[in-house]
């Protein structure tokens, strides 16, 4: 009964609004009671404070700087071996496995298609069919930068403007098309690995999706899809991202997912629907290629 009234209020409530209104609120600064807010969330959701960088609470002028708080260093160490991918984020996985065709399990009852998650551009979802994705759940709890799981090459960035309803676990098998209904932000990268797509997913009360490279990317929300491209690694303004380094944020949580092509990478063994996912913790092994080039460069 409590779960169908928690559906109901996604589809009732203006998301939008509530979106902006927490956004600003987690962006001013309060003082004590931005102290006291964020005391409350640590001893809500069991925050482990002993891996930030900056444990002490007072220390966060915002709740937006809390949430994206900094890791201490060597806090998840990421193993050099280049053909092992890394886990982009704390949190859990919602679902993970084989691309049929074009269609990606959301959960029992439910698929979604590539074309639909990746705005409709064929040429893109094309190269997907059959591959692989893991999609990613970060709680309140867990710690809010997402970083890469390779090394890799910015090829193309997309924002979609879409709805902003709650992504967990209840509304991942309840609502149809979830994470293409969403908001999120597209990033295209070349990778040894052939092509990847890591996608940050928006939601209700996400107040903002960042990208090192080009910071805040939403909001403002103006309702039309914008696509950046991006030099060669030998060009001038080329953004290449290392295994381990962080690409993106969010100021309160959501999702993150990734896309391989076909016969490129096989998921790590120990991952399954449910799994705690550690930043830097394997996500999947290189599968050998005829006639591999050198990896990019550490």
């Amino acid at each position: 009964m409590f779960d169908r009234f928690k559906l109901g209020l996604n589809h009732i409530l203006p998301k939008k609004g509530l979106t902006e209104l927490a956004g600003w609120g987690a962006s001013r600064r309060g003082g004590w009671l931005t102290k006291a807010v964020i005391d409350i969330f640590v001893w809500y959701y069991k925050v482990d404070m002993a891996e930030a960088s900056k444990p002490d609470t007072a220390s966060y002028r915002t709740f937006n700087d809390f949430f994206v708080r900094p890791l201490k260093e060597g806090a998840r160490p990421i193993d050099p071996d280049a053909t092992l991918l890394a886990l982009p984020a704390d949190g859990a996985i919602s679902q993970l496995g084989r691309i049929e065709g074009d269609q990606i399990f959301q959960a029992k009852g439910h698929y979604y298609s590539l074309q639909a998650l990746l705005a409709g551009n064929d040429t893109l979802a094309e190269q997907f069919q059959d591959g692989e994705f893991v999609t990613t759940y970060l709680a309140p709890r867990d710690y809010h930068r997402v970083h890469m799981p390779c090394n890799g090459i910015l090829r193309e960035m997309i924002y979609v403007p879409g709805d902003l309803y709650s992504v967990n676990p209840l509304t991942a098998r309840n609502i149809p098309n979830l994470f293409a209904r969403n908001e999120r932000v597209i990033c295209v990268f070349d990778t040894d690995h052939g092509p990847m797509v890591q996608i940050l997913v928006g939601a209700t009360i996400v107040g903002s999706i960042e990208t090192v490279w080009a910071g805040t990317i939403t909001p403002p929300r103006e309702g039309v899809i914008k696509r950046w491209h991006y030099p060669a690694a030998d060009h001038d303004g080329a953004v290449v991202l290392l295994k381990g380094q962080e690409m993106g944020r969010f100021k309160l949580g959501s999702t993150v997912i990734n896309l391989f092509a076909p016969k490129r990478v096989k998921l790590a063994e120990s991952l399954e629907a449910e799994s705690k996912t550690r930043l830097g913790q394997p996500l999947a092994i290189a599968l050998p290629q005829q006639g591999e080039t050198t990896p990019l460069a550490d």
